[in-house]
C-alpha cells in the first residue's frame, strides 16, 4: 500500500486541484511517493436525510463525486460514518455511489462494521481501497489489547486495505504515540499486508506528535481533520493556509526518514 498524508474535509473541485498539485510539488522537491488522502465525509444520517449537525458542513451527496478529481498524486476517499452501527451493505454501496468515478477508497468510521459487509463490498468493488478506522470505542471492545485486535482484524480476511488508528474521531484530541505503538506493532508482526495509519489532532502545530511513531514505522500513512481550522472544530471550514502548512511540515517529516538523506 503507498502510504498516504490525509486531509478530510475538501469543500470543492478548484481546492482539490489547488492542493494535489501543491502536495505533487512537494513530494517531487523532497523524493517522496506519497499520496494525497482528498477525505470527503458522509454519515449514514446525512446521506439518508435524517437531521444531523454536520448537514451543514459537509457536502450534500449530489455534490461529494464533483469534489475528487483525476489526478496521479491523490487517494480520492470517502469517509463514511455510522458508529451507531445502523447501516445495511445496500448503504455500504450506495454511499460509494454517491463517491462516483473517481472515488478510489472509503474509509468506513464505525465500530467494528460487519464482516460480511466489508467482504461483500470488497468483492463487488474490489478496486476500491477499504480503510477501517479503529476509534477509541472499538478498541474499549477489545479491551485495548493489541492481541485481541488482531483477532478482530483477522475475521475481516484479505478485505482490508488500511487501518487508521484514531481515538479522535475528527476532535481533534491530541493522539498519544506511545499508547498506538504496541497496536502498530502487533498489526505490523501479524497483518504485514495491511497499511498502517494513524490520527488524532495533527495539525501545523502538533505534526510533532507522530515523530515516535515514523521513527519505527516510516511507511506509516496520517490523516487530518479539526486541528486544520483555528477553533479547533470540524463543523469549520479547514483554513487551507493551515492545512498546506500540515502538509509541508509532514512531507519534510517523512523525507528526512528517506535512505539518502542526511
Amino acid at each position: 500500500m503507498i502510504p498516504y498524508i490525509g486531509i478530510c474535509d475538501f469543500p470543492n473541485r478548484d481546492q482539490t486541484l489547488k492542493t494535489a498539485r501543491f502536495f505533487q510539488k512537494l513530494c517531487l522537491t523532497q523524493g517522496l511517493n506519497r499520496k494525497l488522502m482528498v477525505g470527503v465525509m458522509m454519515s449514514l444520517k446525512t446521506m439518508t436525510g435524517q437531521p444531523s449537525k454536520w448537514a451543514t458542513a459537509w457536502p450534500k451527496n449530489e455534490e461529494v463525486a464533483k469534489i475528487f478529481i483525476d489526478h496521479p498524486a491523490v487517494l480520492n476517499t470517502l469517509h463514511y460514518a455510522d458508529y451507531a452501527g445502523d447501516s445495511s451493505l445496500s448503504d455500504f454501496f450506495a454511499a460509494a455511489g454517491w463517491g462516483g468515478p473517481r472515488l478510489q477508497a472509503i474509509q468506513l468510521d464505525m465500530i467494528w462494521p460487519r464482516y460480511r459487509y466489508v467482504s461483500d463490498l470488497k468483492s463487488y468493488l474490489p478496486h476500491l481501497k477499504i480503510i477501517v478506522q479503529v476509534n477509541a470505542h472499538a478498541l474499549d471492545y477489545v479491551n485495548n489489547d493489541p492481541k485481541l485486535l488482531i483477532h478482530k482484524l483477522e475475521r475481516y480476511g484479505h478485505s482490508i486495505d488500511y487501518i487508521l488508528l484514531d481515538k479522535s474521531h475528527g476532535r481533534g484530541v491530541e493522539m498519544n504515540a506511545q499508547e498506538l505503538l504496541p497496536f502498530l506493532r502487533e498489526i505490523s508482526k501479524h497483518l504485514p499486508k495491511i497499511g498502517l495509519g494513524v490520527a488524532g489532532g495533527l495539525g501545523p502545530n502538533t505534526i510533532d506528535l507522530i515523530q515516535p511513531i515514523i521513527d519505527e514505522f516510516p511507511d506509516v500513512s496520517i490523516d487530518a481533520q479539526g486541528k486544520l481550522r483555528p477553533s479547533g472544530s470540524a463543523l469549520d471550514p479547514i483554513d487551507w493556509e493551515m492545512a498546506h502548512d500540515y502538509l509541508t511540515k509532514s512531507v519534510q517529516m517523512f523525507a528526512c526518514l528517506l535512505p539518502d538523506s542526511v
